[in-house]
C-alpha cells in the first residue's frame, strides 16, 4: 500500500542524470522555475545513527524522465533514493527498490514508517495526537545494509505521464509492471549498478507487483534479483474476494488471531501460535468439509461446527448461523466488539473505533487508517520539503484514489486473460522466475492481525505454486504480532529490520 526510491554519490552525479534523464540541481537549490514535463531532483547530504554506527548518505528526490521500449518519453517518475557515502566499491554495494501497493497508494507509508532514515512517531495501536507530530532518526533503516530507492508509481507522489502518454498506459497490473522494471533498468544503467546484488520490496498490492517485476525483469530485461521482500503479501486476488468458499477459510485463522489478541476466546489460550495452528487445522479439514456439502450438511454436523466457529472467533453461534457458516471481513470487523459499541481496523485489527451504527454489517472507515494517516502525511510532506529541500512547486500525491478516472486494469495477457475475466494472480510469475532462477530467495513478512492480507491466504498461495522441493527451501517466511503495516509497532518494527537485514546479508554472500 506504500514505498520509496534511491540514487548516487557525488562524484559521477553529472554523468548518472545525464544518463538517466535526470536534472542536476545542486543541493537544497530550488529551481527558479518548475516545469512538470522535465525531470528535476534535489541533492541533499545527511548522517544517522543506523544499526549502531554513524552513517553519512546523498538522497536524491525528484523526477527521472521514463522513456519505453520505443525511446519514447512516457512519464516524469517519482522517487527518493538513499545512497551511503564512503563506500570503497558502491557499483557492488546491494540496492533494494522498494514501493506500497494500492494500486494507487505512493511510496510514503514504507518510507517514513520502516525503511528511511526518518520515522513518524505514533501512538501504537492507540490515538496518536494530532499536530506537531514528532519524527525522529530511524535507528531501524536498512540504510546500513543496502541503498535504497523509493519508487512512487505513476500517479502517485510526483509521477505523472508526459507527450502522448496516459494514465491507461500505467494503470493496470501489466502495464505497471513494464513501467517499474522499465525505472529499474533506467536506473541501475545510469548509476552504474549493474553488479550491485538487487532486492525488491514491496507491501500489499506492491507484492503483486514485486512479482511481477522479478520476472519481467529476468526475462525482458536479462535483471537477476538476489531476492524479493514481500510484505503483507497478496499474489492471487481470488484469495481475498469472498467470491466462493475459499476465503471464508483462509481468513479464519485471522479472525481468530484478532479475537484471541482482544480477549474474546472463552479460556483465552496462553499462545498464539499453538493456537493458531489448532485453526488452521479446523479451517482446512472440518470447516472446509462443511462449507463444501453446502445444503447437505446435517443439523447436528452444522451445529458441531457452529460451536467451533464461535469458539475460535469470539462471535456467537447464533450469528455464525445467520451467516450460513460464513462472515465476510467487514461483517467481523463490526461483530467482534459490538457490544462496546466499537469497531476494529481492517489494515491492523489491533486499532479500535467507535461504531455509529450498531446496526451495521459494514465497517464505515479503518481505525488503523483514520488513527495514523494525519501523522504520516504531515510528517512526510514537512520531511519531503524541508529536510530533502524538494521544490515545493511540485504537488506530491499521496495516492490517486481522487484522480478523475482512476480506475486499474486488472486483466493479463501474460496469463491469456482476456478482458479481466480472471482475477490476476502474479504467483504464476514468481513461481516462473524460481524455476528459472533457483537462485532467487524470497522473504515473506505477516502480520497476525492483518485483515486485508490474511497471513494463512498468502501460506495456501504459496503451497499452491507447484514448485519443485528443491527450490521451496529458497522461501521463508516471518510473523508479526502486528497488522499490514506491522513496523508501526516498536517492537515488530526492530524484527522487520534484522530480519530484512539478514536476509539481505545472507543473499549477497
Amino acid at each position: 500500500m506504500r514505498k520509496l526510491t534511491g540514487l548516487i554519490l557525488t562524484t559521477y552525479l553529472a554523468a548518472c542524470f545525464a544518463a538517466s534523464g535526470i536534472a542536476q540541481i545542486p543541493a537544497g537549490q530550488i529551481p527558479l522555475k518548475s516545469d512538470s514535463a522535465s525531470p528535476e531532483v534535489s541533492i541533499t547530504k545527511h548522517s544517522a545513527t543506523i544499526g549502531g554506527k554513524l552513517i553519512h548518505y546523498t538522497a536524491t528526490a525528484g523526477t527521472v524522465l521514463l522513456k519505453n521500449e520505443k525511446e519514447d518519453s512516457v512519464a516524469l517518475l517519482g522517487f527518493t533514493a538513499y545512497i551511503k557515502d564512503g563506500e570503497p566499491d558502491p557499483g557492488n554495494r546491494p540496492i533494494t527498490f522498494a514501493y506500497n501497493g494500492g494500486p494507487g497508494s505512493s511510496s510514503m507509508w514504507l518510507h517514513m514508517g520502516a525503511l528511511g532514515p526518518r520515522v513518524v512517531v505514533t501512538n501504537d495501536a492507540g490515538l496518536t495526537a494530532p499536530a506537531p507530530y514528532k519524527t525522529v532518526e530511524n535507528t531501524n533503516s536498512i540504510l546500513d545494509v543496502t541503498d535504497l530507492v523509493m519508487i512512487d508509481p505513476v500517479g502517485t507522489g510526483l509521477s505523472h505521464p508526459i507527450g502522448k502518454a496516459t494514465v491507461k498506459d500505467f494503470w493496470g497490473v501489466d502495464q505497471d509492471i513494464k513501467s517499474v522494471s522499465q525505472f529499474i533498468k533506467q536506473y541501475i544503467t545510469g548509476n552504474d549498478r549493474w553488479n550491485s546484488p538487487k532486492y525488491l520490496l514491496g507491501e500489499s498490492y506492491g507484492t503483486m507487483r514485486s512479482a511481477g517485476v522479478s520476472d519481467y525483469l529476468f526475462e525482458s530485461m536479462g535483471i537477476q534479483v538476489n531476492g524479493v521482500i514481500l510484505v503483507s503479501s497478496v499474489l492471487d486476488f481470488h484469495t481475498l474476494t469472498f467470491k466462493d468458499d475459499l476465503s471464508f477459510e483462509l481468513y479464519l485463522p485471522t479472525y481468530a488471531a484478532v479475537a484471541w489478541y482482544h480477549k474474546k476466546i472463552p479460556n483465552t489460550p496462553d499462545g498464539l501460535e499453538s493456537f493458531l495452528k489448532e485453526v488452521r487445522t479446523f479451517a482446512s479439514g472440518e470447516y472446509a468439509a462443511a462449507l463444501s456439502k453446502g445444503d447437505a450438511l446435517s443439523d447436528a454436523e452444522k451445529d458441531q461446527v457452529l460451536v467451533k466457529l464461535s469458539n475460535y472467533t469470539g462471535v456467537s453461534k447464533d450469528y455464525w448461523s445467520k451467516g450460513n457458516l460464513r462472515l465476510r471481513e467487514e461483517v467481523f470487523t463490526d461483530e467482534l466488539l459490538r457490544n462496546e459499541h466499537m469497531t476494529v481496523g481492517r489494515l491492523d485489527a489491533r486499532y479500535k473505533g467507535i461504531n455509529r451504527d450498531l446496526l451495521s454489517e459494514n465497517s464505515q472507515d479503518d481505525p488503523q487508517s483514520t488513527q495514523i494517516s494525519s501523522a504520516y502525511i504531515a510528517s512526510f510532506m514537512n520531511y519531503f520539503y524541508t529536510e530533502l529541500k524538494v521544490n515545493k512547486s511540485l504537488n506530491y500525491k499521496i495516492n490517486a484514489y481522487n484522480t478523475e478516472g482512476f480506475k486499474w486494469d486488472f486483466s493479463r495477457k501474460k496469463n491469456g486473460d482476456n478482458g479481466g475475466l480472471y482475477l490476476p494472480n502474479t504467483g504464476e510469475d514468481l513461481a516462473s522466475l524460481m524455476s528459472k532462477n533457483p537462485n532467487v530467495k524470497i522473504l515473506v513478512l505477516n502480520g497476525y492481525y492483518d485483515l486485508a492480507t490474511p497471513f494463512y491466504a498468502t501460506e495456501y498461495t504459496f503451497d499452491h505454486l507447484a514448485l519443485e522441493k528443491k527450490i521451496k527451501n529458497n522461501i521463508s517466511m516471518k510473523y508479526f504480532e502486528a497488522g499490514h503495516m506491522m513496523y508501526v509497532n516498536p517492537a515488530s518494527l526492530i524484527l522487520f529490520k534484522k530480519t530484512v537485514a539478514d536476509f539481505i546479508q545472507g543473499t549477497t554472500r
